[in-house]
């Protein structure tokens, strides 16, 4: 019979990924709630932030590929913003099934604006760390990101 260890578990808040959890909920709730203002989900600024840095057309395959989300996922999305007028959507003439999109006006106007939101949003849960603390921190969860290739945006 093996012989029963009387090891006491490590408490909750001991935990790194605990402290990184209570942060990151904070920050994202923080920032899905100012977009919500503006009828923009934290996905939908993902996918309007990746397009608005590509000048040309672009498909929802290649969103896909560049943000890391399913195409499935990714057409839902394209879908939700096509309904709000922030993308236009165009089936190639020689290929019904390929799709080119694209930021409307409308939209190319809005992410600056999205942009500020989530600026801000990051200076008032940062800004009490110093530049080289805020540089640490980024270069450390860039590393274990890196590691443990963890390469797709967050969307939630």
């Amino acid at each position: 019979m093996p012989k029963k260890q009387n090891l006491e578990p490590s408490h909750l808040k001991s935990h790194l990924g605990y402290h990184l959890r209570v942060v990151s909920n904070a920050v994202s709730h923080s920032f899905a709630g100012k977009l919500a203002s503006l009828d923009v989900t934290v996905a939908e600024w993902v996918i309007l932030r990746e397009m608005y840095s590509h000048d040309t057309n672009t498909s929802p395959s290649v969103v896909a590929e560049i943000t890391g989300l399913s195409r499935g996922a990714v057409s839902k999305l394209i879908d939700r913003l096509l309904n709000k007028g922030l993308v236009s959507r165009e089936e190639a003439s020689e290929d019904r099934r390929f799709q080119e999109i694209k930021l409307t006006k409308e939209g190319i106007k809005l992410v600056p604006k999205l942009s500020f939101i989530a600026d801000e949003n990051d200076s008032s849960f940062f800004s009490l760390l110093s530049q080289s603390e805020k540089d640490q921190l980024r270069k450390t969860l860039v590393k274990l990101a890196e590691a443990h290739k963890l390469n797709l945006n967050p969307i939630e």
